[in-house]
């Protein structure tokens, strides 16, 4: 039988100064109960999508909630045979999520959360503006029907996008989605500390949709990119079809990997037409590389995905 990974997204914005001294001891309890994947630590809480063993990743996050600041953090669980993740790293950072600007603290202010089951409705509001605050790569994975795309590569950018785009539209009442819920309860912030009245965000994000609604009765289009091996998952939170370029880094529809300029590992239709000889031979070594560790289920740098923030 194959062996199937737990996989557990969770995040909690918290005062939390004393962030550093965590790293060593998430290390400790990740190697205790073998614990692999991403998590990132700041002053203003944590932001994490971890794998393991079932029993191993309930142990672990039982002792990150015996801190009281953390006792009640929501998190979300799936179950995959494919590896997820090769290594545990532990980031340090100034935010979970960077905006780029620390006065903005969802523990102090944050826009309405909308359970998946109330979502539909609020999308049938001709007064409302529907927002999908993730970057280009993933937006082009997949999003909700009539989602507008602020077509940024960081988050860094969603308040240049505010400034020069949302503030001009006459519609005041604004609904966000992102992943996992943390951009978009960010994104809310930063809009009623700019003078927005009435914000909203899809609680437990797209994968809480996926995971709840009726494929039937769902508005989502496509597969939804996720930061792990997996890269993509669709409704049921099962696995979806789509692969990473590591050439470029960008996740591949189906109809992109039947293309004659893709070529695993290597190149893509949307790369495909930069890369020298020189550095297809490098890329094609690389993939060799990867190959070679995934079989000796080691991590190896052309393995790496895209960063959570």
């Amino acid at each position: 039988m194959t062996e199937q990974h737990s996989i557990l997204t969770f995040y909690q914005f918290a005062d939390f100064p004393e962030f550093e001294d965590w790293k060593p001891k998430l290390a400790d309890f990740g190697e205790k109960h073998g614990i692999l994947g991403t998590i990132i630590l700041a002053s203003e809480g944590i932001n994490a999508t971890i794998s393991g063993p079932e029993k191993g990743v309930e142990r672990f996050m039982k002792e990150i909630r015996n801190d009281p600041r953390f006792s009640k953090m929501p998190s979300r669980e799936c179950l995959s045979e494919r590896t997820t993740f090769y290594r545990l790293r532990i980031n340090l950072r100034k935010e979970i999520v960077t905006l780029g600007d620390p006065s903005i603290s969802p523990a102090k202010v944050a826009g309405k959360y909308v359970e998946p089951e109330d979502w539909n409705d609020l999308l049938e509001d001709p007064d409302v503006i529907l927002v999908d605050t993730r970057n280009d790569y993933e937006v082009a994975l997949g999003t909700f029907d009539g989602a507008q795309d602020p077509n940024t590569q960081t988050f860094r950018q969603w308040p240049k996008f505010v400034e020069e785009n949302l503030k001009k539209q006459d519609k005041r009442k604004v609904a966000m989605f992102c992943t996992g819920g943390i951009r978009c309860e960010k994104a809310s912030s930063h809009l009623l500390e700019n003078g927005y009245d009435e914000v909203y965000h899809l609680k437990g994000g797209i994968l809480n949709y996926l995971e709840k609604v009726d494929p039937a009765q769902s508005k989502w289009k496509g597969e939804c990119f996720i930061f792990d091996h997996r890269v993509s998952v669709t409704h049921g939170l099962k696995d979806g079809e789509a692969k990473l370029c590591f050439g470029c880094r960008w996740p591949l529809h189906k109809d992109d990997l039947r293309s004659p300029q893709y070529e695993e590992g290597v190149s893509c239709p949307r790369c495909s037409s930069s890369l020298n000889e020189e550095k297809r031979a490098s890329l094609r070594e690389r993939h060799k590389q990867v190959r070679l560790a995934e079989k000796r289920k080691s991590s190896h740098i052309g393995q790496k995905m895209p960063d959570l923030v």
